[in-house]
């Protein structure tokens, strides 16, 4: 019984520090912080959620996250211009319209000229000036994917500093995972405390 409540009590004692995490990252993320690309190379994000101004995203070096046919979402460098050759941020992107560009290049032609020709006739499709935002991955379950991320980046060959910022293009802070979680944790924790005074 003792040893199920300790299981218990750290079960909640980990919701409530998730839960204080999320709010904490909601609470100094109400809104996106806008910088620009620039201003990257200088110092830290000025927090987790961002819109980058400034930016060229290039799908030309995009890497396919998941190495097969079926494209669910890439990796793409978010350069200050085209002769920028070791990007400090990598976007992941889920964007319909960019996987669908990447794909065709990629598996829909059939010979070198064929994929020229499709690049030459849709340059604004694999070079995309503007505004990008998203949630830099950080936290405890986030920091074990950045590292992911990080590796596969590496062995494909794509040059990135190890300050690398990776920006989740789209996604948005928890609005209620965290008051959910602190509650379910201290509601745990305060019957836990309760049973053992009265015990």
């Amino acid at each position: 019984m003792r040893r199920f409540r300790f299981t218990f009590l750290a079960l909640c004692l980990l919701l409530l520090f998730l839960g204080i995490s999320d709010l904490k990252t909601l609470l100094q993320n109400l809104s996106p912080h806008r910088v620009e690309i620039e201003a990257l190379d200088q110092g830290e994000p000025p927090g987790e959620w961002l819109t980058i101004e400034g930016g060229l995203l290039d799908v030309t070096e995009a890497i396919n996250m998941t190495g097969s046919i079926d494209v669910d979402a890439l990796l793409i460098p978010l350069k200050k211009n085209l002769g920028d050759q070791r990007p400090r941020v990598i976007v992941e992107t889920r964007d319909p319209a960019i996987l669908e560009t990447f794909s065709t290049y990629w598996f829909k032609l059939e010979s070198e000229a064929a994929q020229q020709a499709y690049l030459q006739q849709n340059q604004p499709r694999f070079y995309l000036r503007g505004p990008v935002t998203g949630m830099l991955a950080g936290g405890l379950v986030a920091s074990g994917n950045r590292d992911k991320l990080m590796t596969l980046a590496k062995e494909l060959g794509m040059n990135v500093p190890d300050d690398v910022i990776f920006l989740s293009e789209g996604k948005t802070p928890a609005r209620w995972r965290g008051y959910l979680f602190t509650a379910i944790g201290l509601f745990g924790v305060v019957q836990v405390l309760r049973k053992k005074s009265s015990a």
